[in-house]
């Protein structure tokens, strides 16, 4: 039950696909005539503009989650930025050639959708989905969603609020970049500390990180202060632990063992986050980071899963989608 768009959608579109788990380079393939999904009555169609690959993305497509995750083949891609070409019949916040914003994926690790936002067409639940800042290039807001996300529903998790100090680490990644922003610029933290290599030290001032760590040359588990949270996007919980105040929260985002008091939790996906976040984002208080190699063009989607893996990236890789 569908409002078609008075412009010719094609049956097929081109799309990055894999059919085994393994890396990229080893199994994903770029198919020509994959078929342009069907939306449901709550879905829209989205001609993808851009698409922002996460480590979700790559660990999915070694297998990490093969346990809940949805039958090969499988078109990766979790964030998505483009232009609304069709609605379903219940949709209501959106209308045909609105530019629209999300994470695709409202539970990241159980039953993903197998037609993802490396395509040129991806279909989208209504609810995961905002109304891109008119300020941000579609580059610039494939970027954010999950990572986003990601950052805040942590900071919430943690009952962060202002005038508590917190430690980021990883600061310069995805993630990071975005947790040292939000707990400065949204959340009014009274100091914001944050780890990466030496060469990204300034990059985490210039976001609002009051004390850069470089965990080169520091264990920041030995700094004289303890912090009333620890935001670890790295899996380093049993030396994150050791950083925090007595009665403090430490969270984790990566699956593995856990040291006591840090909990985990993954991602529910939702707009509502992109919402709440949108007069920040227009107002340019946060900002999308991107990787200086980014945008990749669409061909070289490989490439950039590859740079991905290296774990050297700063902020989020981009592919830009089919002109």
């Amino acid at each position: 039950m569908a409002a078609a768009s008075s412009d010719s959608i094609s049956s097929v579109n081109k799309a990055w696909v894999y059919s085994e788990y393994g890396k990229a380079a080893d199994v994903l393939k770029l198919d020509p005539n994959v078929p342009v999904p069907e939306i449901k009555e709550n879905q829209v169609l989205i001609k993808v503009v851009a698409a922002a690959l996460n480590p979700v993305d790559y660990k999915r497509m070694f297998g990490y989650f093969k346990a809940t995750d949805s039958p090969l083949p499988t078109v990766p891609g979790y964030d998505v930025a483009g232009v609304v070409v069709k609605v379903g019949s219940q949709v209501t916040k959106f209308k045909v050639g609105d530019e629209v914003y999300g994470d695709l994926n409202e539970k990241a690790l159980e039953n993903p959708t197998r037609f993802g936002s490396l395509a040129e067409y991806t279909a989208a639940e209504e609810r995961v989905l905002a109304l891109k800042p008119q300020n941000l290039s579609f580059v610039e807001a494939a970027s954010l969603p999950l990572a986003i996300e990601t950052a805040y529903e942590g900071l919430e998790r943690t009952e962060f609020s202002a005038g508590k100090s917190i430690l980021v680490l990883g600061g310069a990644g995805g993630v990071g970049t975005h947790v040292i922003q939000l707990a400065k610029h949204v959340f009014g933290a009274s100091k914001v500390a944050a780890t990466a290599s030496t060469r990204k030290l300034e990059l985490l001032r210039s976001l609002g990180a009051d004390l850069a760590v470089d965990y080169t040359k520091e264990k920041y588990e030995e700094l004289p202060e303890k912090f009333d949270v620890v935001y670890d996007t790295v899996g380093e919980s049993d030396r994150a632990v050791k950083a925090v105040k007595e009665g403090g929260k430490v969270v984790t985002i990566v699956p593995g063992p856990v040291a006591a008091p840090a909990f985990i939790f993954i991602l529910t996906s939702t707009g509502t986050i992109l919402e709440k976040l949108k007069p920040y984002l227009e107002s340019g208080k946060v900002k999308p980071v991107l990787d200086p190699t980014s945008p990749y063009p669409f061909s070289k989607t490989v490439e950039a899963f590859a740079y991905l893996e290296t774990y050297r990236a700063t902020g989020k890789v981009v592919v830009r989608s089919i002109p």
